[in-house]
Formats: C-alpha cells, structure tokens, sequence
C-alpha cells in the first residue's frame, strides 16, 4: 500500500518539478542510485519496470529506501496495463506512470486514490486522460512529440492542464529554459541524470551534483 497521499504526491511534483527515473536490475545499487539522488535533494522516483524481476528489485528497494530515505516517495514507471500496476501498487508503489494512457489503470488508481501520470502525444490524449482524472500528464515522447513549442501550444487553449516532458530533457540550463519557459509543470530525466557510465564506474557523486544543480537551476527559472 502506498505511503504517501495522491495529494502529497502531487503537490511534491509540482514543488520539487523534476522526476528522476531508472532502472537497475541490482538492488543494492538502485539503493545506492537512490541515495545519490536522495542527497541531491530530490524526494521523488520512478524506478522503471523494464528488466525481468524488476518486482523484486522494486520491492526490496522501496522496503530499504522507506528507512533509510523516508521522505523519497518511490513510484513505478513504465506501467502499460491495469494487472502490472496492480502488481506494484501490491508491493507498496507510491504512483504509477505509463508510456501510453490506459483507461483501466486510471480506473485503478482512481480507486486506490493512486496518483497516475500517463504518456500521452497528441492534444485528443491529453483530453481523454484528464476526463479519466489525470492531473499531471506525461508528454512522451517530449522531444519527437513536439517539445517546447507543443507544450506552448496545449497550454495556451488548456492552460489548466499540467505537463511533464520525459524524453529529451537534460539537466543543462539551455534545456531546462526552453521546457519551463514554454510552461511545462515538471520534467522526467533518466538516462542524461542518471547515466550509465557514472553508475557502471560507482560515481555516485556525480549523479548527486548533477541532481542537485539541475534542482538550483530549476528553482531560479521558476522564480524568475
């Protein structure tokens, strides 16, 4: 069961604006990727379901991660059909995001008072999944899906609707300028915060100063 409020949820997405997401198949060091991540300020997570057993993996990190990082609100990502969130959500997930919008997982979370957060790629998606309770949808691909200039474009008729890119969204200011400028509610980043090489070298440090100072720039563009 889910620690955290839909509503804390929400409100910690739209306070903190950023959303780290990954995937590791060793729990010992997604809790180490955590922790990283944890020290660089950041108190939200989507740990991917992309490998096999990566249940296991979710549940022993979420278990670890609820002493030893307790205000880190730990959710799955990747998430395409009602029985796998239900699986997760089973095993303590704190809110479900999913590449696509499914009308039964939002019908489940709905029920759980879950806080889902679907992909979606066109102004028709963005609608239907709002109609089903969607407070903040995912822009996924947000690159190839318009970028920016989409998120200006939805915002301008729906200018309630709450947006967060995933997918071409970097930690540098040149990146984070265009996304917030052009209105976005939140960004996902993955690969280009918590990269490959830094995980596969033990540099937990680097991802800890890269979180921290996207989370600074983040702020200033906000307040400006």
């Amino acid at each position: 069961m889910a620690r955290f409020t839909r509503l804390a949820i929400y409100n910690q997405v739209l306070e903190s604006a950023m959303m780290p997401l990954f995937y590791h198949a060793d729990v010992d060091v997604a809790l180490k990727v955590t922790g990283a991540l944890y020290e660089g300020g950041c108190r939200l997570l989507e740990f991917t379901n992309r490998g096999d057993f990566a249940i296991t993996v979710f549940t022993d990190l979420i278990r670890a991660a609820a002493t030893e990082y307790p205000d880190m609100i730990i959710g799955v990502g990747t998430v395409s059909d009602a029985p796998t969130a239900a699986l997760y959500l089973a095993h303590g997930a704190n809110f479900v995001v999913s590449p696509t919008f499914d009308a039964e997982v939002a019908r489940l979370c709905n029920s759980r008072k879950v806080a889902y957060m679907p992909g979606c790629g066109t102004l028709t998606e963005i609608a239907t999944a709002e109609s089903y309770g969607v407070e903040i949808v995912k822009l996924f691909p947000g690159k190839t899906a318009g970028g920016p200039d989409f998120v200006k474009a939805v915002k301008g008729p729906r200018p309630w609707t709450s947006i967060m890119p995933t997918g071409g969204v970097s930690p540098d200011e040149d990146n984070l300028s265009g996304w917030f400028n052009a209105g976005v509610a939140c960004v996902g980043m993955g690969s280009q915060l918590v990269r490959k090489d830094w995980v596969a070298s033990g540099d937990y440090a680097s991802i800890t100063q890269t979180a921290k100072q996207a989370l600074d720039i983040i702020k200033r563009l906000r307040s400006s």
